[in-house]
């Protein structure tokens, strides 16, 4: 009887790693990682995309729009609204600032509160930049019926779990390199 080298690599009849369920596992882990480096890809394209129109990152550009959307904010509410620590937001603003598009402003009602604002070159920055990545997920996440929501939901909180190991809530920011 001839033995099939792809499935059984000892005289003993021991199969090795390669039979058909482990090549099924294997090309299951291919279409996954390739999936993630296509999502890579996107955000990667998208960035470069934003800084060559609007000069700034794609993290920098959701701030600009939290202080379009409000007219002013506070560092502290910005912080809160993108689920991030409000030092990180702080050093977006930094750059923000030192580029022009927003400017720090004592609040009337409360001096103890500074308020970002956005700056002339804000604006022309927020209408030169191409529709954001996650707003073009958001309109096609919307358009999903719920259980794919809850399905699609449920593998990224799982895969983000398996990369970096923790179950640590880390914000709803897309980009986390280039503050």
């Amino acid at each position: 009887m001839k033995r099939n080298s792809a499935q059984i690599d000892r005289k003993d009849g021991i199969p090795n790693s390669t039979g058909p369920r482990l090549e099924n596992v294997l090309d299951r882990i291919d279409v996954c990682l390739i999936a993630l480096r296509r999502i890579l890809r996107a955000s990667e394209a998208h960035s470069k995309e934003l800084a060559q129109s609007a000069g700034m990152t794609p993290v920098q550009l959701r701030v600009v729009q939290i202080v379009a959307e409000t007219g002013s904010s506070t560092g502290g509410a910005i912080a809160k609204r993108m689920h991030v620590a409000p030092a990180t937001v702080t050093a977006i603003i930094d750059k923000l600032e030192r580029a022009g598009h927003v400017s720090r402003e004592q609040s009337r009602t409360d001096r103890r509160q500074t308020l970002i604002v956005l700056t002339d070159h804000g604006r022309d920055a927020l209408e030169r930049a191409p529709d954001a990545l996650q707003q073009r997920f958001a309109r096609d996440f919307d358009s999903l019926q719920d259980w794919e929501q809850a399905m699609i939901v449920a593998v990224l909180e799982r895969v983000a779990t398996m990369l970096d190991g923790s179950d640590a809530d880390t914000g709803a920011v897309l980009y986390p390199g280039e503050l």
